[in-house]
């Protein structure tokens, strides 16, 4: 049976530049519980195709995985703003694509046990080129990849970011059923 939590305390543990950690006292049918949980304002991915199926991604180096990893151009949201224009922004800065317009690819949790992320998804196919302009500590190398090998990059494990793999699911799924 599922059961609601009411929030009775919230301590904060650390608020920084980005994230928020916090446990939180819950009241469950008159038990007692915490939830530890991570705060994110959110963030937006961007899978950029152009017309001849080549898709557009970022390899950069994440920290957590002390690893590079190649991904779909992503941001994460400011105050207040659309995640439409986050995406645009985003994928300008880190590609130097212009998109025209995006299409939602819905949004999803990328992690509902510890944190209340929400990640918005676009697909970019008619865009034009500019110049890139990434944040002063992102270092990015852009790769130019057939949209068909990417899907078969997610299949075979080899892209193991959880946005660029649904965006990756999401936009062959519209593209097999035009």
């Amino acid at each position: 049976m599922i059961k609601s939590e009411k929030t009775i305390e919230r301590n904060v543990i650390y608020k920084g530049r980005v994230l928020e950690y916090v446990v939180d006292t819950v009241d469950i049918d008159g038990s007692c519980a915490t939830r530890e949980m991570v705060l994110h304002p959110g963030g937006v991915g961007v899978l950029a195709i152009d017309e001849q199926g080549y898709a557009y991604l970022v390899r950069q180096f994440r920290k957590p995985y002390d690893d590079v990893i190649c991904e779909i151009p992503a941001g994460k949201l400011d105050p207040n703003e659309p995640p439409e224009v986050c995406g645009k922004r985003e994928l300008t800065e880190e590609t130097g694509l212009v998109a025209k317009s995006l299409i939602s690819l819905g949004k999803f949790y990328p992690s509902v046990g510890y944190t209340n992320e929400v990640i918005h998804l676009y697909l970019a196919t008619e865009f034009s080129f500019g110049d890139a302009n990434p944040d002063d500590d992102e270092f990015v190398d852009v790769v130019k990849i057939a949209f068909k090998e990417l899907c078969a990059m997610v299949m075979s494990g080899e892209i193991k970011d959880g946005k660029t793999i649904a965006a990756v699911l999401k936009a062959k799924n519209i593209m097999d059923n035009k």
